[in-house]
Formats: structure tokens, sequence, C-alpha cells
């Protein structure tokens, strides 16, 4: 994993906006409608092309596919594992549903997207095992053929590093049901053991891992609502414990993993402290944490990593940029916000700028129109070059 070592680096947590056409062969096969794989596999190919070069355009240093050939970041394992079918609806957020004028709104909202949801995603409903690697294959080797293209063609400056996205095992078990397994921590360690054979194959390819886990933030005011603290607690412990053993055969220094609190414009006035849960998710062998500091609800909280400092050899990404409002960052705001990172490291080289969340985490979903994205990705490369130059 690289460092920070002569500036900051700049990277992304992941999914960016996918085309039109794309999302709708999307739509349609998440309705269950009759669609032409290979043009979601011609689309998909042509998307993650654009993308990477997008990406090295806008300044970002550490970048992925996009998820382009994903229609989901957690979804897309009903394709490539088994025990999944049906669906239900997930467990209502608990900081929208005490505020029924804007529940109401956003439900219209979405009622007139079209995109592919994930509040009624599959349910457990049989042995979930990895069943076939083909896709996992295809979209590793396709991500190494395009940054093979950029660096051998007209753009010789690829990335600085590449990585990869897989979700964690909690956000499947947290958001598809169980229905088939005894326990909990069944089902876990099924869905952990499947995860693993996609981490270890993605490091395998020459990629950095991140690990999407939105789950040990988010499941607070969804699954465990009105639960105590200490049984959310709990789960997040779990979690990770199940994340120690998908990842025992990858190297630390090739692990980053992603925390949030929902993709998605609501109040957040429920979201559990960061302080709660840091010194949990410090215990996972991983080199590094995705967080996010950019939105209104936890600007403040990268004091917290005064309080409960990482590990020596880790590294933060530091969410800067808000992926759910079309205000773009002055770049000052983002070289303020990096520096604030920066003295609660107490190290410039550990510190890395990125974004809140993915830009489009579901097909469609996203809340920023396309060229918005580009326009932030690009102050934050300019914000990350502002902080530089006070920090080195």
């Amino acid at each position: 994993m690289r460092w920070s070592d002569e500036r900051i680096l700049t990277t992304h947590t992941g999914s960016l906006p996918r085309p039109p056409e794309l999302t709708r062969l999307y739509v349609r096969r998440a309705r269950g409608e009759a669609v032409d794989s290979g043009e979601i596999e011609r689309l998909g190919k042509a998307a993650l092309t654009r993308i990477v070069a997008k990406q090295i355009k806008a300044g970002v240093d550490i970048g992925n596919n996009g998820e382009q050939q994903r229609e989901a970041f957690f979804l897309y394992v009903r394709h490539r594992m088994t025990g999944f079918g049906g669906a239900w609806k997930r467990w209502p957020r608990g900081d929208v549903e005490r505020y029924p004028l804007l529940k109401a709104q956003m439900a219209q909202m979405l009622a007139a997207r079209e995109a592919v949801g994930n509040y009624e995603p599959p349910r457990a409903i049989g042995e979930v095992r990895y069943a076939d690697d083909t896709e996992l294959k295809a979209e590793c080797a396709d991500f190494r053929a395009a940054l093979d293209a950029i660096k051998n063609g007209a753009t010789p400056n690829g990335f600085v590093e590449p990585f990869m996205t897989a979700p964690s095992p909690g956000i499947i078990v947290g958001a598809m049901k169980n229905e088939y397994y005894d326990t909990e921590e069944a089902y876990l360690a099924a869905v952990a053991a499947a995860l693993r054979i996609e981490y270890e194959a993605i490091v395998a390819n020459g990629f950095l891992l991140q690990l999407d886990c939105p789950d040990l933030a988010l499941e607070r005011h969804l699954s465990y609502n009105d639960r105590p603290l200490g049984e959310f607690l709990g789960f997040v412990e779990r979690v990770v414990a199940a994340i120690n053993q998908a990842i025992v055969n990858v190297p630390r220094d090739r692990v980053r993993l992603h925390v949030c609190w929902g993709n998605y414009e609501g109040p957040h006035d429920r979201d559990v402290p960061l302080e709660d849960i840091l010194p949990i998710l410090q215990k996972a062998n991983v080199g590094g944490f995705v967080l996010p500091f950019g939105n209104p609800r936890h600007q403040h909280e990268w004091r917290v990593l005064q309080k409960f400092p990482l590990a020596d050899d880790q590294i933060i990404v530091a969410g800067v940029i808000d992926d759910l409002t079309g205000f773009v960052e002055h770049p000052e705001v983002v070289a303020d916000r990096l520096e604030n990172v920066a003295r609660a490291i107490g190290d410039p080289r550990r510190v890395m700028a990125g974004t809140d969340c993915g830009f489009d985490t579901s097909a469609g979903m996203g809340r920023v129109t396309d060229d918005v994205v580009w326009a932030k990705l690009k102050a934050m490369a300019d914000g990350a070059r502002i902080a530089t130059a006070r920090l080195f």
C-alpha cells in the first residue's frame, strides 16, 4: 500500500457513475427481465476504459475500475454465489423514520428514478458458497487490460496504484436476510468463507483490496436501531473477526477498510459516533482505513483519531469530498480538511485525500451528476496540492 511519501495522494471510495445505457440494462436485469448478457459485457468494458482514463485526467492517483461491471457494490454477489433468492424489504432507517415528510419525499424520488435499488435485496434461502469465479476473473483481467492500454498508449502515466473493492461479509448478512442458517454466526462464517475467494483473487491480481463495510456503522440505525448499543458493538466485533479470518492469507498492507453510515442524503442524526466503533475497527488486520470527514454530520470526527491513534504502519484515507451534494468543494476547504487529519495523525505521509463514499453505489442511485462528479474529483486533487505545499 502506497503512502503519501512526497505529496498527499488522492483516491476515492470505489463506485463512479455508470453510462445511462448500461444502467438501464442493470435495472432491467434486477427486475427479472431478459437482457442481452453480451451487451452488458460490451457496455461494461467500454465504461471501464472510459472511467480509468477519466480518473487519471481528474488527478486520481489510486484509482479503480469504478465498479462499472457490477450493478451494485454488494448485490453483484448473487451472480457469483449460491444460496440467494427472492426478496425482502430491509429494516427502515432510524433517522429517516423520525421525519415523515422527508420519508415521503425520498420515497417519491426513488420511485421516479431508474436505478438498481438495494433496499429490497435477496434473502439467504440456501447454502452460501462461491460457485463461479468466471465474472471475478474477467473483471480482474479487464481492469488489468485497461491499465495496460493506458500505460502503453498516448497517456503514459497511469495510476500510482490500482485498487478493487469487495463487500464486507457483514453488509451481506445485514442486508440479505437469513432464512437458512440456524444462527447469524453460521451465516456470517459462510459468507466470509465465500468472500475469501474474492479477496484473495483481487490481491493475487496485483490490486489493492478495499473492503466496503458500511455495516460497521450503518446497521446501528437499521437492524440495531431499537436495541442497546452494546448489542450493535457485539455485531461489529463479530464482523471484524470474520473479516480477519477471510483475509488471513492477504498481507496487511494490501488491504484498506472503508466504513460509512450509509450513502443516502438523510438527517443521519441517529448515526453511531465514530468514537464508539473505532476501537473495534482497529482490531481489523488491515493497512489503513477509509473514513468520511466531508459530510456535515461527521466533519468533526477527525479529532477521534487523536484519542484512538492508528497503528504506526497504518494510513488514513480522509473523506474530504461529500458524494451526496452538488456543491463542488473549494480546494482550500479540501486542504483544510486534510491538514486537520494530518495534525491528528501526526504524519502527513500517512494521509490521503478521498471521498466519503461511492458516487453510484447502486447503478442509477447516485445523487451527483456525472459532470459534477469529475469537478469534485478535480477539486480534491487541487486541494491535495495545496495541503502538500503546507505540510511537506
